[in-house]
C-alpha cells in the first residue's frame, strides 16, 4: 500500500511540474495584426450560415420526408 501511495505521489507531482511549464509558455499581449469589424462579421456570419444552412435544409425538405413510403423491416 505504501508503494502505490509513493507511486501516487511522484506521478501527481510530475503532472504539476509539467503543467506548471506549460503555464510558462502562455502568456498574454496586444494582438499583432487587429481584426476589423467588417472582417468580425464575415467570418461570424460564415459560422452561423455553415451551423444553420443542414437544419434548414432539412426543416425545408421535412414535407417531403414524410411523404416518402416507410422500408419496410428485414426480417
Amino acid at each position: 500500500m505504501g508503494v502505490l501511495k509513493i507511486l501516487r505521489s511522484s506521478w501527481l507531482l510530475t503532472r504539476s511540474q509539467a503543467v506548471m511549464l506549460e503555464r510558462r509558455s502562455i502568456y498574454s499581449k496586444p494582438p499583432r495584426n487587429k481584426i476589423g469589424a467588417g472582417q468580425s462579421f464575415l467570418i461570424m456570419s460564415v459560422f452561423a450560415v455553415a451551423l444553420l444552412a443542414p437544419a434548414g435544409w432539412i426543416l425545408h425538405h421535412l414535407p417531403e420526408y414524410r411523404q416518402r413510403p416507410r422500408p419496410t423491416p428485414k426480417a
